[in-house]
């Protein structure tokens, strides 16, 4: 296809310079021979439908921003994937998902959360048609498309409209919408290879894409075309990345001792400790006493320490335990991912005045992630009696095991149980020779695997009657199919059963056969899906003529129907630790729309669009849009939008069977810490060796609301473009978003928790929560500590409800700039600067306002990344005949480490100086305040060897910048954050390859 032009109001030809400066990356002719699709309007240069538009036009000049990526530009940034390619966007805030993130709900799924609001506000699209959501609900409840489903070789330009658009596409565009565009028609074979690795030879990368296609649709009328291509990379360890990605101990740089296996006989490590306590019902290893018989605690196999010994002495504790870094032996920071698809599209030009098409595709998206293994330590008893979720202190392995597990201590074949080293010398008081066990299970191995199925079809006729009728119907069906396969996770009889039976060696796990293992821990396969089709119809007629060009008008309607069955992991309450969310629904949204388009004179432009939709469910919403664009001069545009959006509430919470516990790390107060042997003051404290007081998983259950009302918007956006002289193009726009009755989970979760805190026992605990947030309830709390039984327990999971609350206003600054410079006849350097500054993200409650912007709020959204105010991004190219050679900078800002959603307010402000961050140290409290900013350069080189071969090499983090260290981040990540400083984790990275056309 040859370059696309711009034309100005007067018609004339704008050289790609425009559309670089407007869309944000030039537009450049495709690898392989590929065709305009035939307008059906009466004008008869080129035309194009822009995002957001439901007219037919030849520039990309709308009223509202648009960032264009294009095949070239992606290329020469070495991007391989539609999901790196749109999280590349500077828009791209807070709530964003990368592959990084593999211990939450949306492990192996990729999304992109437009100006922060979340990936469920940010629509997605195919050839401007929507397709089915993610199974699985980020966060429990927010959905989204997952970008790993979208083939990407296939990909001509990716459009993102960073405006609100629920006037033209109706829910979930609040954030604004990202429109993957693929080939219309393809002539030839093409295909293209690379592979690629680390530095540190891991992160293995191989992908292959071929195409091929028949027809020439100018001439013949048709074309037809399919395409296949591959992707695997490969896992990268903590392990080898070393210090500090691998190690919760910050001590060698000032900072804290969080790893509490290397000091901690209370914490469940690969090699077993216990400790003699009372066993009350010696046939059930539930029922041993919170208080320890002794002080004295004992490794069962200490021959066995890899990583040395330690001791522990203090009056409460004593004991020699080995050393381990759970993190360093067993986390990673890329997951095992390959994914391969399979494509075609046939077009067909069915009379002068009619074109249809038909699309199909399957992608399948495998991800293999390996996490630790499963303790027995901190297990919540599903199904034990309610007196036991609050006062279980673990497991106990009892004195006597025999053949079936049942009345061991009467059993005729009952023998001392070889685990329990005090079973000798309690053989005849077993009641008092039970040993409380702390282990994790490190011969079984932890993990998932998630197998991601997408089958999508699209068909289509378009076409146009008299002069000035143009008209299109779209049919779409998508299945989204998800197998999860979780290893390792205990299941509760059968572990009590090998405990009782002596079946599993708690001394010598690895002379554990299979089989056990397999019993103890079965694997656990969930299968899930979500299913959309639908059915669009409009018509756009040319009213009259306007000073400025024609005045148009379309309609349109939609039907849309969509189900949802994300199945529950654990069901049946057999399995300690796995989640217990689940979601079903289904619906059927009608919707009708319209859109004028008046040039009222030569210099302005006014659109105005509406469209309303409704929901089975009962509620309705209209949306309107109105966008002026002006143009004074040739030299500068203004242009500028208001809009309001809504997004209806997804199936998990709504659904009246739907329900979720949600998990974030909690360290407890002071005054908990101080209460269960800590050190220090009531505002400078530390754990003082008690694992019970580090930082944890509080989990919050949630279940669906029917009476939810959807979250509602108001946008507006102000801009220019300026091109002053015809080598350098420029824009800058100002957007402010305003989301209200936001549907949140537990808006006042931060109060309860506070009020759990401040009580001295579990019944004032109780009662304070439901006095401080009304509706909320504490659920379960952890096993007593056994070093201090009659302290308050932790709080494991906090019931909260799903509401309408609250609202949110986000406002900064998109500007870009893109210069072409022809040095000479064979010469040309092109150099474009996207950037994005985010001025405020404000959360407004009942107990006053959270600020996010430039902190890690909102901690509780998706990956706990935060919302860095600057994000940015520098691409330039030199091109020298056939050669082209591309370095792509990478910006994040630095990022306060404090987040509003996690201090509880004094007089409805929230403190975040650095005396309220996330992470602190007794001796030098503000040294990790603030998280470092983040700057990477990849650089790209390729050579069209001649007219139907070029190869090309890339290298990813060119200088080896490290991620900054953020030990404020999510557990699961320890010291760094996924979202933004990803590159810096895995390193720098080669990649090459070769392309090929006929």
């Amino acid at each position: 296809m040859t370059n696309m032009f711009v034309r100005l109001r007067n018609g004339a030809a704008l050289s790609t310079l425009a559309l670089a400066a407007l869309g944000g990356m030039t537009v450049a002719p495709a690898m392989a021979q590929t065709q305009p699709q035939a307008s059906t309007g009466s004008d008869e240069s080129e035309t194009i439908v822009v995002t957001g538009s439901l007219f037919r036009r030849t520039d990309t000049e709308t009223p509202s921003p648009v960032t264009v990526l294009t095949a070239q530009a992606l290329e020469r940034a070495g991007i391989t994937t539609a999901a790196d390619a749109i999280r590349s966007v500077s828009a791209d805030g807070a709530g964003s998902i990368g592959v990084g993130f593999q211990s939450g709900f949306s492990a192996g799924g990729a999304a992109v959360s437009l100006r922060g609001l979340g990936v469920s506000s940010t629509l997605v699209l195919v050839d401007g048609l929507r397709s089915t959501n993610f199974p699985i609900s980020d966060d429990g409840h927010n959905s989204y498309v997952d970008l790993n489903s979208i083939p990407f070789s296939l990909v001509e330009r990716i459009e993102v409209l960073k405006d609100g658009a629920s006037s033209t596409y109706g829910a979930d565009a609040i954030g604004g919408v990202v429109n993957l565009i693929l080939k219309k028609q393809f002539t030839g074979i093409a295909g293209s290879a690379e592979a690629g690795a680390a530095s540190a030879g891991d992160a293995g990368h191989q992908r292959l894409s071929l195409t091929a296609g028949y027809g020439d649709y100018q001439e013949s009328g048709f074309n037809v075309y399919i395409n296949g291509e591959y992707q695997r990379d490969g896992r990268v360890t903590n392990h080898s990345r070393g210090f500090p990605y691998n190690n919760r101990d910050l001590t060698s740089i000032g900072g804290n001792d969080n790893n509490a296996a290397d000091h901690s006989l209370t914490t469940a490590t690969p090699n077993a400790v216990v400790v003699r306590v009372r066993q009350t019902d010696l046939n059930n290893p539930l029922a041993g006493s919170p208080t320890a018989l002794s002080t004295q605690f004992q490794t069962l196999n200490l021959a066995d320490c890899a990583g040395g010994t330690y001791t522990q002495t203090s009056s409460t504790v004593n004991g020699v335990g080995c050393k381990h870094n759970l993190e360093d032996e067993y986390n990673q920071l890329a997951p095992l991912q390959r994914k391969w698809s399979i494509n075609g599209r046939v077009s067909l030009r069915l009379s002068d005045n009619i074109e249809g098409y038909l699309t199909g595709s399957y992608s399948n998206s495998y991800v293999s992630i390996k996490n630790q293994p499963r303790a027995l330590r901190n297990t919540q008893p599903y199904g034990a009696a309610p007196s036991l979720a609050s006062s279980n202190p673990g497991i106990v392995l009892p004195v006597y095991i025999c053949s079936t597990g049942v009345n061991c201590a009467t059993a005729a074949d009952r023998r001392l149980n070889p685990n329990n080293p005090y079973a000798a010398a309690f053989a005849n008081d077993p009641n008092n020779g039970a040993a409380r066990i702390y282990y994790l299970f490190g011969d079984i191995a932890a993990g998932s695997e998630r197998t991601n199925e997408v089958w999508r079809f699209a068909s289509g006729l378009n076409g146009s009657f008299g002069n000035d009728w143009n008209w299109k119907v779209d049919g779409v069906y998508a299945r989204d199919n998800l197998e999860i396969v979780q290893h390792g996770y205990l299941n509760i009889a059968n572990t009590l059963n090998a405990i009782n039976t002596g079946a599993y060696n708690f001394v010598n796990p690895q002379s554990n056969s299979q089989a056990v293992r397999d019993f103890i821990a079965p694997d656990k396969t969930t299968k899930s899906f979500s299913e959309m089709y639908s059915i669009d119809a409009s018509v756009t007629k040319r009213l009259a003529d306007l000073p400025g060009g024609p005045l148009m008008v379309a309609v349109g309607g939609q039907v849309r129907h969509e189900q949802l069955e994300n199945n529950n992991q654990n069901a049946a309450l057999d399995t300690w630790t796995l989640t217990t969310s689940s979601a079903f629904g289904k619906h059927t949204v009608s919707a009708a729309y319209f859109e004028i388009q008046a040039p009222v004179l030569d210099i302005l432009e006014v659109n105005a669009s509406g469209r309303y939709d409704h929901y089975s469910e009962g509620f309705s919403h209209f949306s309107p849009k109105v966008g002026v664009k002006f143009a004074p001069i040739k030299q500068i545009a203004l242009r500028g939008t208001y809009s309001q959006g809504f997004r209806a509430p997804t199936f998990a919470e709504s659904g009246a069977r739907s329900q979720y516990a949600g998990f974030v790390t909690t360290t407890p107060p002071c005054n908990f810490i101080l209460a269960h042997g800590g050190t220090g003051t009531a505002t400078a404290c530390n754990a003082n060796g008690n694992a019970y007081n580090l930082a944890y998983s509080l989990g919050r259950g949630y279940v669906g609301n029917p009476d939810l009302k959807p979250e509602k918007s108001r946008s507006f956006t102000l801009g220019a473009i300026f091109e002053p002289v015809r080598w350098l193009s420029l824009t800058v726009d100002y957007y402010n978003v305003k989301k209200s009755d936001l549907i949140v989970a537990g808006p006042d979760s931060s109060k309860a928790i506070a009020a759990y805190y401040g009580a001295s026992n579990l019944a004032q605990a109780e009662a304070a929560v439901m006095a401080a947030a009304p509706g909320y309830s504490v659920n379960t709390v952890d096993a007593v500590d056994p070093l201090f039984p009659n302290a308050l327990p932790r709080l494991l999971i906090l019931n909260a409800p799903f509401v309408n609350a609250n609202y949110a206003i986000t406002s900064g600054i998109d500007a870009s700039a893109t210069t072409i410079i022809p040095i000479s006849d064979n010469v040309k350097l092109t150099s474009r600067i996207e950037a994005t500054h985010v001025i405020q993200y404000d959360l407004h409650t009942s107990s006053g306002v959270q600020k996010y912007a430039g902190t890690l709020g909102p901690y509780d959204l998706s990956s706990g990344n935060g919302t860095p105010d600057w994000r940015g991004n520098w691409q330039n190219t030199l091109e020298i005949g056939k050669f082209s050679f591309s370095t792509t900078a990478y910006y994040v800002g630095k990022i306060k480490g404090v987040s509003a959603d996690q201090v509880s307010p004094v007089n409805g402000v929230y403190d975040l100086s650095c005396a309220n961050g996330l992470y602190k140290t007794p001796a030098n409290g503000n040294k990790f305040c603030t998280i470092k900013r983040f700057i990477t350069v990849d650089m790209n080189a390729a050579l069209e060897v001649n007219d139907n071969f070029k190869i090309f090499a890339n290298v990813g983090n060119v200088f080896g910048a490290r991620a900054p260290i953020a030990p404020q981040s999510y557990a699961s990540s320890p010291n760094f954050l996924t979202t933004w400083h990803y590159a810096g984790l895995i390193g720098r990275t080669f990649k090459a390859g070769a392309s090929f056309k006929f």
